[in-house]
């Protein structure tokens, strides 16, 4: 086989053709000349081909779930974070020393008030007692012995046989017994006190701590912290729970007095509940807002008749605003975010996607409160908004939002910015 070739010289003439054998052309240049024939002629019939045939055809139309918002009446709550904190809370002490002869409860008891506890040694208060009762007797001797005295001299004054400095002096002798029994009597009631404490027994009800000190050891009086420490109680029916809130609550809280309202709800859950199961009322807020953090304390009161909840512990707390608002609920999964916007999808009446900017609120029972931004007769998109396009049309097809009853989140590290409950559930 032979093959020609143009042979260019260096002034640009173009040389007489030169017949080349193919056989005598090396192997990768007899593979190069035989290949680029085949792929001229198949790129040439791909673009008549494409010349030639249909136009692609065009992506269908999404098609998008529609709904209009639910409209419910719903009340709002506060969220809160606090702990837990005893009613009442005692350190007993004793009120006289001496030598623990007897404990008589069990570390973490509950106790009633006025049971007893611990009994400390009483023979010395005894020997004290008996003898200020002895010392009242002496006092009543010269007392009656006193009165006598006076008796007769009063008789004798009446004849003058006696002089009236002896009837005065006499007079005042009775006076000073009076007050000597009148301070023996008073001495026999101290040390019957005395024994008295030596059984000390609980001022309050509650759950009692662990006992600090055990039979046999020594403890002593005193006021504070001068006096041996040998128990703690709290008094856990009712308990208190304590947090900070913002001035805001504070001045609704007096607004509410003012007017004479009801003390506000409020309901708390524990780190491992999802529904708040414990009732309460705010029953206190502080005389004066934190000038640092601009908070005030504030105190709701709950009962506790079972004693589970415990002084020290956390809870998520939601109170009461007070208000019921007719509102608009949309699925949560139906908000979606641009920048620093909240947006709702909506079907226009041209079938055409719009986005509106909402104003949100809380959740609840797993739909999205909507403040502001839509209205109730808007067709929300609530699935499908992943293929759909501001502007873009969408075939619809109609759809229903319905409540549920989600668990709640854990426990947060900070407080939310609110909850709403449905009316009358």
């Amino acid at each position: 086989m032979n093959m020609l070739t143009r042979i260019e010289t260096e002034d640009g003439q173009v040389a007489q053709p030169l017949k080349v054998r193919f056989r005598s052309l090396p192997k990768w240049q007899r593979s190069s000349l035989l290949a680029a024939p085949v792929a001229l002629l198949i790129a040439g019939g791909a673009i008549v081909a494409n010349r030639g045939g249909p136009a692609p055809a065009a992506p269908p139309t999404p098609t998008v779930t529609i709904a209009a918002p639910i409209v419910r009446d719903v009340a709002e709550w506060d969220d809160y974070i606090g702990r837990f904190e005893a009613s009442q809370s005692v350190e007993v002490r004793p009120r006289v020393s001496g030598a623990i002869t007897g404990v008589h409860f069990h570390d973490g008891d509950i106790v009633r008030p006025g049971q007893l506890l611990f009994t400390i040694d009483a023979r010395p208060f005894a020997a004290a007692l008996a003898e200020a009762r002895a010392s009242v007797a002496g006092a009543r001797s010269d007392l009656a012995l006193a009165q006598a005295d006076l008796g007769r001299a009063l008789r004798l004054l009446e004849v003058d046989a006696v002089s009236r400095s002896d009837v005065d002096r006499l007079r005042a002798r009775v006076q000073a017994t009076q007050a000597a029994l009148a301070g023996a009597e008073a001495r026999v009631r101290a040390r019957a006190l005395d024994v008295e404490f030596t059984q000390v027994r609980a001022p309050i009800g509650g759950r009692i701590s662990d006992r600090r000190v055990d039979a046999g050891n020594l403890v002593s009086a005193g006021e504070g912290a001068a006096g041996s420490l040998l128990t703690t109680i709290n008094a856990l029916d009712p308990i208190y729970f304590t947090f900070d809130a913002s001035e805001a609550l504070f001045l609704k809280s007096r607004r509410e007095r003012e007017s004479g309202g009801r003390p506000s709800p409020v309901e708390i859950r524990l780190q491992d509940e999802t529904d708040y199961r414990w009732q309460g009322a705010l029953d206190f807020t502080d005389n004066g807002l934190d000038p640092h953090s601009g908070t005030i304390r504030g105190r709701a009161v709950l009962r506790n008749p079972q004693l589970f909840l415990t002084p020290g512990m956390f809870g998520n707390m939601r109170l009461s605003s007070g208000a019921t608002t007719r509102a608009l609920l949309v699925p949560d999964t139906a908000i979606q975010t641009d920048q620093a916007r909240k947006l709702v999808l909506v079907v226009g009446a041209d079938g055409r996607v719009a986005a509106r900017p909402v104003v949100l609120g809380p959740v609840v029972d797993g739909l999205r409160i909507v403040r502001s931004g839509l209205t109730a007769r808007d067709r929300v998109i609530i699935a499908g908004a992943q293929s759909a396009m501001p502007g873009s049309p969408v075939q619809v097809r109609s759809g229903r939002i319905q409540p549920t009853n989600v668990a709640e989140a854990p426990l947060p590290a900070a407080p939310e910015t609110g909850q709403a409950t449905l009316v009358g559930r």
